[in-house]
């Protein structure tokens, strides 16, 4: 049989329409910096929360930046795909501030910024593993995707990258130095806030 092709939807925004989609999306992606910030401040101590606010914020200027460099359009698709890169470093930054505390519980000798170190290297080979699982299906989509599929898979492909180097080289570092030498002090008896 004959195959045929047919257009099954076509998008157009207008400029009242767009610029609502800007205002909507700005709105969204800072609404889930302020709720991650607060979930970080209350599951870990407010320094974590922000190093991990900055390093997400990192994440997803630096996405935005390079998708309009490369001549993109800004879409829904693309807003979904910056919150969708939020809720993925801040995962992994989580874990690495996860071994930190558990690290800084059971040893009150070595320095914060020794303590921080041990448990990036820790970490790191667990973060290099799964980012670049992710950005092997991701490259599926950006190989073979076309349209939204393109966009969508060309930012998660650039805000991965950004993710991993900002959970490792800015996250950590930044809560180092909010703490400025203090110990952040988690007790031995201290549950995690879940």
């Amino acid at each position: 049989p004959e195959a045929a092709f047919e257009n099954a939807s076509t998008e157009e925004i207008g400029s009242m329409v767009g610029d609502d989609l800007k205002k909507s999306g700005t709105k969204a992606v800072i609404f889930s910096l302020i709720a991650i910030l607060i979930y970080i401040g209350f599951r870990f101590q407010i320094g974590f929360g922000f190093g991990g606010i900055v390093a997400l914020a990192h994440d997803a200027l630096i996405s935005l930046g390079l998708f309009s460099l490369c001549g993109r359009q800004v879409s829904l698709i693309v807003v979904t795909a910056l919150l969708t890169i939020i809720g993925y470093s801040i995962n992994d930054t989580v874990v690495i501030f996860d071994r930190i505390r558990e690290k800084l519980r059971h040893d009150d000798r070595t320095p914060v910024r020794d303590i921080c170190n041990q448990a990036i290297n820790e970490c790191l080979g667990r973060t290099i593993i799964t980012s670049v699982t992710t950005l092997l299906a991701v490259f599926a989509l950006f190989a073979f995707g076309d349209g939204s599929i393109f966009d969508f898979a060309l930012t998660m492909l650039i805000g991965i990258i950004a993710g991993t180097y900002s959970t490792t080289f800015i996250a950590t570092p930044l809560m180092v130095w909010w703490y400025r030498g203090k110990r952040p002090s988690f007790g031995a008896d201290d549950k995690p806030k879940v």
